[in-house]
């Protein structure tokens, strides 16, 4: 079985995939733009969640 800590990002890992400032990723985080759960105090997100956001988004944009 896979280690799923493997995928999980924290929120400067996500920042720096999607260009923008860790803050701005917790409050997209906190207003459920971006799909994530709190590990106590901290965000986490799936690293799959993020592949299929920016997917979306670029779709979006394209449009």
């Amino acid at each position: 079985m896979e280690n799923i800590s493997e995928h999980l990002l924290n929120s400067r890992e996500v920042a720096e995939l999607l260009d923008m400032s860790p803050d701005t990723v917790n409050e997209y985080a906190r207003k459920q733009i971006l799909p994530a759960f709190k590990t106590g105090r901290q965000w986490r997100f799936r690293r799959k969640d993020i592949t299929s956001f920016t997917e979306q988004v670029g779709n979006k944009t394209a449009a």
